[in-house]
């Protein structure tokens, strides 16, 4: 009799934690939705062109006598295990002095509405986005 009471505790204990484990794996859409929408982390960026302007500033080494600098709308995107609104930004910065570094893709990732980091490997995400000019980037202050 103490073997099957063991047992039975045993496939008790396994039953509980699948549960447990299907729950946090599952949570976002028992209920027909994402906690990212109930929340409002998805909303739209507004300011997108501002924020970014903003962490650029304080991103950047050398702010100033960027060239050819575009943007992107902002756009729902995967980003790692979440889906979040993304803005690509392209520009060609200083490395050091008056050397410049090439052609750079960022992603910027937005989280309730406002920036919340870059993503500097962003080539993938960015591929075959359509990008506008975005010249108050190349004109950046010190």
């Amino acid at each position: 009799m103490r073997g099957d009471t063991v047992q039975r505790c045993y496939i008790g204990l396994l039953v509980a934690v699948m549960l447990l484990l299907g729950a946090c794996a599952g949570h976002r859409h028992l209920f027909g939705g994402s906690d990212d929408d109930d929340n409002g982390l998805n909303a739209y960026p507004t300011t997108f062109k501002a924020d970014i302007l903003g962490g650029m500033h304080a991103y950047l080494n050398d702010p100033t006598g960027i060239r050819d600098a575009a943007i992107s709308e902002p756009m729902l995107k995967s980003v790692g295990y979440d889906t979040r609104y993304v803005v690509c930004v392209q520009f060609n910065g200083k490395m050091n002095g008056n050397a410049y570094a090439g052609d750079k893709v960022f992603a910027a990732v937005f989280l309730a509405g406002h920036f919340d980091r870059f993503v500097e490997k962003a080539q993938e995400t960015c591929s075959g986005v359509a990008l506008m000019p975005f010249p108050e980037l190349e004109k950046l202050p010190r």
